[in-house]
């Protein structure tokens, strides 16, 4: 076949010269041919979405009838060819999404026929350069997280055609130049998460009538926001969160078309004011909103009961962290696609009503640190969609219902801090859902601890502490191989620490202290190496004390009122043993070795997932997901994991489970090294994959103290 009948390859019907090559998305890899620029009819130069690496070669610039140079999400390096200049004719520019450093050339701005430059998702720095100002026909302009800093010039003042610009994740500093608020074409306005400062004109909705998107969120602006917001009658985003805006918020009733408003972390409404919240009323019109995101300000009142009369669209609905009073509106029944819920950290009152049970949508309840009291209503139990419940620092009393038994997605479960009392239902330990933490801690609780823990085999935390809790740890626990903390301090437990225990290797926190244990302390301990802090305190142990492991570090573990141990490290100042306590102690700890290698042995996996390996002991805030998330993540090959985990070998496997085993490992990036654990997940196990999206959705939603911090992932 003739080479102008290849897929994707385009010739002109006259002379049979190639003047295009349309190959995207077709997993092409290698490096860029020099020889391409022996095209020189070529016109259209379409390689996105492939795996070119290496540099974009210079003979780029030998097509000057290029129009079209499509070359992002790719791994091309290096910088940007400065010859590219020469390609006169080129209309559309696209070099996102790969791995380009460097400044941006000047030259660039030579380019008088480009309407469309998009370099975003790169590595590029320095200024932006001052000659773009001369791209008269640039409507598009897309450089969004690189590592430009200095000032945003006014020369692009000039570029009157301009309806989308974006510059957010950068280190932009400085005022943004109020001409550029001139540029009455711009529909898309993005700068956020850089340095910039000052505030925005008060004319902002008469000379950007077309916006509809404003997003500045994450800089240090400070003022009002300007009252002819409401101007910009097309605005669907606005986006203006973790700045230093000031003031009451203006009204919003021209914006039928909004859909995200954004406003939280701020300084805006006053505590003492009343009609605080006034701007919620003129949302009522916005039949489009999905969001509504005022936490973290200096509102204060009453919740408008004409937040029942938003729009049905309404998604998430976020006033944590103000000062707001008062009942939940009886409206918030009608919001039935609220899918988040979070009314945090306020002085809320009054009963949960159980109304809220309607919104069967919800996968976020947040009520925390408020006044609420009476009853857990058992409607929580409709919300079969349910991922996180933070019912926690409230007076909440009553036991907890058996019917949360039926949120079968729950990954995190906090009810702390209240007067709950009762018994822990069975049917809340048999949420085999539950991944992230359950805190029970600090209410009236008693009896004993269900039999059922074994079903919490990927759960990262318990906190049962302070209650009236009784009889022996269930042996079940032990099979709770995922656990980092638990927390059972400030009960009445009574007998041995289960011998099950050896399979929480990867344990970093246990602080079974103030109950009534008694036995000697297992010497399995010495061998779980993420573990940083043991708190037996205040128990009836006995016997030897282990030397190695976490045991060698006196500020690590604290054995204090148990009258009956010895030995151990000097530092701890016990009697030394008798040769007969010595002896007992080795015996029992080698009866403990095969159950333990036997678990080992269990399982393997296909992708892996890696995390920190301490946890924030903190007192948690829980916060409000932020409305615009641009990570940089850390890229990690499968090699650099078999390197850190020395093949993945069994001396680094700390737990297994059913969806997959954890190991320990050092991980040398940029020549630091750091303590990871390496989750590996066994993606062929039926559930893991849905675990494993369950814990990322809502990791990138909530901040909590109890939520690990995630490092990166690979497969």
């Amino acid at each position: 076949r003739h080479f102008c009948q290849w897929k994707g390859v385009t010739c002109s019907p006259r002379h049979q010269r190639v003047t295009g090559l349309r190959l995207p998305s077709l997993l092409l890899q290698g490096s860029l041919s020099p020889h391409i620029g022996n095209l020189s009819f070529l016109r259209v130069l379409d390689l996105k979405n492939n795996s070119f690496r290496d540099e974009i070669p210079q003979e780029i610039g030998y097509l000057f009838r290029l129009q079209i140079l499509a070359l992002h999400n790719n791994t091309f390096g290096g910088q940007i060819p400065d010859n590219i200049s020469h390609c006169v004719n080129l209309e559309s520019l696209g070099l996102g999404v790969n791995e380009l450093v460097g400044k941006v050339p000047g030259k660039l701005g030579s380019l008088s026929k480009l309407w469309i430059l998009s370099v975003h998702y790169n590595s590029l720095s320095g200024e932006i350069p001052s000659s773009f100002g001369n791209l008269s026909s640039l409507e598009f302009l897309s450089a969004a997280a690189n590592q430009f800093v200095g000032q945003f010039p006014e020369t692009l003042s000039e570029l009157k055609m301009m309806r989308y610009i974006s510059f957010g994740e950068n280190k932009l500093s400085g005022e943004i130049p109020f001409s550029i608020y001139n540029l009455s074409s711009l529909t898309h306005f993005y700068f956020p998460f850089n340095q910039l400062q000052g505030s925005l004109p008060s004319d902002l909705g008469f000379t950007l009538p077309n916006l509809e998107v404003l997003n500045v969120g994450g800089n240090q602006f400070t003022g009002p926001i300007p009252a002819s917001i409401s101007n910009a009658s097309n605005l669907m985003r606005l986006t203006i969160a973790k700045n230093g805006f000031s003031g009451r918020v203006p009204s919003l009733e021209n914006l039928y078309k909004l859909q995200w408003v954004s406003i939280s972390h701020n300084h805006l409404g006053n505590y003492g004011e009343k009609d605080n919240l006034e701007f919620v009323n003129s949302l009522v019109n916005a039949s489009r909103l999905e969001l509504l995101e005022i936490s973290d300000n200096n509102f204060g009142g009453m919740l408008p009961e004409a937040v029942g009369n938003l729009s049905t669209r309404l998604r998430k609905l976020i006033v944590g962290n103000n000062q707001l009073f008062g009942n939940i509106p009886s409206g918030l029944r009608n919001l039935v696609n609220l899918e988040l819920l979070h009314l945090g950290g306020n002085q809320f009152t009054g009963q949960i009503p159980g109304s809220i049970g309607d919104l069967h949508k919800l996968q976020w309840l947040m009520l925390p640190a408020n006044e609420f009291w009476g009853e857990i209503p058992s409607s929580i139990g409709n919300l079969t969609s349910l991922a996180i419940l933070a019912f926690d620092e409230n007076m909440l009393e009553g036991s907890i219902p058996s019917s949360l038994g039926k949120c079968q997605n729950l990954i995190l479960l906090d009810l702390s801090n209240n007067n709950l009392s009762g018994t822990i239902p069975t049917e809340v330990i048999g949420l085999s859902s539950l991944s992230i933490y359950l805190d029970l801690s600090q209410n009236q609780l008693n009896g004993s601890l269900p039999p059922n823990f074994g079903i919490l085999k990927n759960l990262g935390g318990i906190d049962i502490s302070e209650n009236k809790l009784s009889g022996e740890i269930p042996n079940s626990l032990g099979s709770c191989i995922r656990l980092e903390e638990l927390v059972m301090k400030g009960n009445f437990f009574q007998g041995n620490i289960p011998s099950s225990f050896s399979s929480l290797r990867g344990m970093q926190n246990l602080d079974l202290s103030r109950n009534n244990l008694s036995g000697r302390i297992p010497k399995y301990f010495e061998n779980f190496f993420f573990l940083q802090n043991l708190n037996l305190s205040s128990n009836h142990f006995e016997g030897e004390v282990p030397v190695k492991g976490v045991f060698s570090n006196s500020s690590a573990i604290s054995l204090d009122g148990n009258d009956n141990l010895c030995g151990g490290i000097s530092e701890l100042h016990l009697s030394t043993c008798s040769i007969k306590e010595s002896k007992q102690s080795r015996s029992r700890s080698l009866k403990l070795i095969i159950p333990v290698v036997t678990v080992i042995l269990l399982v393997t996996g296909m992708s892996c997932l890696i995390i920190t390996s301490r946890r924030s002991k903190s007192k948690r805030e829980l916060a409000t997901p932020p409305s615009a998330l641009l990570a940089s993540v850390l890229r990690v090959s499968y090699q650099n994991l078999i390197k850190a985990t020395d093949g993945f070998s069994l001396e680094n496997l700390i737990g297994a489970g059913s969806f997959g085993s954890v190991y320990k490992g050092i991980l040398n990036h940029d020549d630091h090294e750091t303590l990871v654990a390496v989750k590996v997940l066994n993606l062929q196990h039926r559930g893991a994959s849905k675990s494993f999206m369950a814990q990322c959705q809502a990791l990138r939603s909530v901040r909590h103290r109890n939520l690990v911090k995630i490092i990166t992932s690979c497969a």
